[in-house]
């Protein structure tokens, strides 16, 4: 069974750092791609960013050059570092297979982050 496991958020001062794990077990994990996403109170949830197989990382613009997406592939890890740290980053964050983010059973509870002005 597919299991992603987010965890690693908390209350933050605007400009202050935290990481994020996500945990996976019950795939191969190493040939995943594996996306980070991120729900705002009253929003729709949207991606953040991805890392591939080969460790190709993208991002949406509004993080670019403040988060970083890792993975380690013998640990079935992934983690997103997110630095300078904005209110409007205040979300819910999940991690999950791109390819099944469209499968509503198979997101996780995710993580909240929370940034104070």
């Amino acid at each position: 069974q597919v299991q992603l496991v987010e965890s690693g958020g908390g209350l933050v001062q605007a400009g202050g750092s935290l990481r994020l794990s996500c945990a996976a077990s019950g795939f191969t994990f190493s040939i995943n791609a594996i996306g980070w996403y991120r729900q705002a109170p009253g929003k729709q949830r949207e991606l953040v960013g991805t890392i591939g197989r080969e460790y190709r990382t993208d991002y949406v613009h509004s993080v670019e050059g403040r988060f970083t997406i890792s993975r380690d592939n013998a640990k079935n890890m992934a983690y997103l570092q997110m630095n300078s740290l904005k209110p409007e980053d205040t979300a819910v964050y999940y991690c999950n297979i791109p390819q099944r983010a469209s499968v509503e059973s198979s997101w996780g509870q995710g993580t909240q982050v929370t940034v104070s002005s």
